[in-house]
């Protein structure tokens, strides 16, 4: 083990330096189709309204192409709704990759109760997603995110860095969605999530009907 953790820097350092060298030949991963023609507007019952989000957030988020829905029950939207975001990056650089999500979370008042990770059954099979609970006052919410794109769904950010200097170096490929899906939790906890779960295991391979082969 202490062989292995001698020379951990040392391949991290290498890694490092093969991304770097394969930033000026990544391609472009354009979506097959606009995102918003592949996730479906209805959900669970739910009635999908877009969400635009301003040029300037846009340009901090550095992302290629994103979708942004509120989800609303038609007998009571403002209190029976989930939200959902796809950020799509066609290339990711230094300086120009996906934010994660575990900074931004806290934030606007809201605070993380607890965190772990959750197994959901979808079309293309189990995946692992991140799983949060927030408050902020008496308000709380559940969020599911995962990151998705080149063939794969992960949970596990350092995984997720690790693939990246990969790919990049070995395929010249880069290209990642982030997915997150937002539920008020006003019938307890059980519920937002079972929300949550069956929503993602809809969204996940209408996304990749998008993302690039």
């Amino acid at each position: 083990m202490t062989g292995l953790v001698q020379w951990l820097p040392a391949a991290l350092l290498g890694l490092g330096a093969l991304f770097t060298v394969g930033i000026d030949t990544q391609r472009d991963m354009r979506l097959r189709a606009p995102l918003d023609s592949t996730v479906p507007a209805e959900l669970l019952g739910y009635s999908g309204r877009q969400v635009i989000v301003s040029p300037e957030e846009v340009k901090v988020a550095g992302v290629s192409a994103y979708l942004m829905r509120n989800y609303e029950s038609a007998a009571a939207p403002d209190t029976d709704w989930f939200s959902l975001y796809v950020g799509y990056y066609e290339r990711q650089t230094q300086g120009r990759t996906i934010h994660s999500p575990k900074n931004c979370l806290p934030g606007g008042g809201w605070e993380p109760l607890a965190s772990r990770t959750e197994e959901i059954e979808t079309g293309i099979g189990r995946v692992k997603v991140n799983r949060y609970l927030l408050q902020r006052g008496t308000e709380q919410a559940l969020v599911l995110y995962w990151y998705q794109g080149r063939g794969r769904v992960e949970s596990n950010e350092y995984v997720v860095k690790w693939d990246l200097l990969r790919d990049a170096a070995l395929k010249q490929r880069s290209e990642e969605a982030l997915v997150r899906i937002v539920v008020p939790v006003n019938e307890g906890e059980p519920a937002a999530f079972e929300r949550a779960a069956r929503a993602a295991a809809e969204i996940i391979p209408s996304v990749y009907g998008a993302l690039p082969a």
